[in-house]
């Protein structure tokens, strides 16, 4: 339990970190995106005390903030990737980049290459899991839109057919 949470906080002081780089002036909004990044850390920490693996924690964080910010980013009015780079950062395989390249240095190109496939299957996987979740979204809010707009149109043939 006790590494979720220093797992989790290290995430949130992450994602606030770069919340403050890309300029995110509202400290609401910068405090928000700090928790999303928590959030995603901490289902990324929960995932891997589960003993899933490495490739499923990362996909189950990038949905679960994904989702978080897409919510967000409608309750605050403001762009959904500003929610979405803060939270993705604490998760990207930063630490595989730079061991692959000491092995590209050390002149082992096997173990780099091996490195190098981890480093963009985790990276894939992260990208799936956002759109995903993007894609969903869409679908949802463009039938709403349309359910909507029929049942408006209905409604107006509706008062029409009554004169």
């Amino acid at each position: 339990m006790h590494e979720i949470l220093i797992g989790s906080f290290g995430s949130f002081l992450a994602s606030l970190g770069f919340g403050v780089l890309f300029n995110i002036k509202q400290k609401r909004k910068l405090f928000l995106a700090g928790l999303n990044g928590a959030m995603g850390g901490f289902v990324y920490e929960c995932c891997r005390a589960m003993l899933l693996t490495d490739l499923e924690a990362n996909f189950w964080a990038a949905v679960s903030f994904t989702v978080i910010a897409e919510v967000l980013a409608r309750k605050m009015k403001t762009p959904v990737t500003s929610f979405i780079v803060c939270a993705l950062i604490p998760l990207v395989p930063g630490g595989t980049m730079y061991d692959m390249m000491i092995e590209i240095i050390t002149n082992d190109p096997y173990e780099a290459l091996v490195l190098f496939l981890e480093t963009l299957t985790i990276a894939g996987v992260l990208a799936l899991g956002i759109l995903l979740v993007e894609t969903i979204t869409a679908l949802g809010t463009a039938g709403w839109r349309k359910w909507k707009r029929c049942r408006t149109i209905s409604a107006s043939r509706e008062g029409r057919d009554r004169r």
